[in-house]
């Protein structure tokens, strides 16, 4: 339902807007591309992700999420996209401890966590793919465009998969208030975070915009001390600072 609700936005600001114009530029190449970011970024990956987190420790999925910025980097230079000079290979190592001082203190490697490690695993792979595959076609059109065409496409291809649990789904048992949640999740995590991303990707390029993934624990663990009175330990304090000293170096190393 967070699929189809953002897609439902994409849509609707595509076709209400002057944006829809710039459809008819698309080349039968973009359209293929555009259908295969979709697959890999918002199918496998939503599907990887989501599946994950049942799977595995908060932790684990993210201190696995945290190497994500490590793998576009060196996809990115692979790829010819920017080349990574050892400064700011060094930020990223910085942040990644800093990573591991906030969250890697209940990282759980047994048994019981693998499959769900491996399908983490397999999300960052698919981000990864997702965000350095796109710096092309982001060079010929919008991030609106490219954003709302790949996730339409990947959700899609999501609900068609999930169709037999849709249909199965009592849904007079779901609460309003988990509806509320779900909407403001599409509005947040899928439609205005998504679309910051491909415009750091655009202005940025893959490395230096993925490094600010790194900030993800720093701003639950703050949320959670607000909103839940969750304690901060010194290590996580340590591992915050750490994490924006990172940044710094990788944001503007030369």
């Amino acid at each position: 339902m967070r699929l189809l609700t953002a897609m439902a936005v994409y849509l609707a600001v595509i076709f209400g807007t002057g944006a829809r114009e710039r459809l008819r530029t698309l080349t039968r190449r973009d359209w293929i591309e555009l259908f295969f970011l979709g697959s890999v970024g918002t199918f496998l990956y939503q599907f990887c992700f989501v599946a994950s987190v049942k799977r595995t420790s908060v932790a684990n999925g993210s201190l696995i999420i945290g190497i994500s910025p490590i793998v576009i980097a060196v996809m990115s230079a692979i790829a010819g996209h920017e080349r990574i000079r050892p400064i700011r290979w060094i930020g990223i190592g910085v942040a990644m401890f800093g990573l591991y001082l906030v969250v890697g203190t209940g990282v759980d490697m047994s048994a019981q966590t693998f499959r769900g490690d491996l399908l983490m695993m397999g999300g960052v792979l698919c981000w990864a793919i997702y965000s350095v595959a796109s710096q092309s076609i982001l060079k010929r059109h919008s991030p609106l465009i490219v954003i709302a065409l790949t996730f339409s496409f990947g959700a899609a291809l999501y609900v068609s998969f999930m169709t037999p649990v849709l249909i199965a789904t009592d849904w007079s048992a779901i609460s309003g208030f988990s509806w509320w949640l779900m909407l403001t999740s599409a509005l947040l995590a899928l439609n205005l975070s998504y679309w910051i991303w491909y415009t750091g990707l655009k202005r940025l390029g893959g490395s230096r915009t993925s490094v600010y993934s790194y900030l993800t624990p720093v701003v639950a663990m703050v949320v959670a001390a607000v909103w839940l009175a969750e304690p901060i330990a010194a290590n996580q304090l340590a591992g915050a600072g750490a994490i924006f000293a990172g940044l710094l170096i990788t944001r503007f190393a030369s």
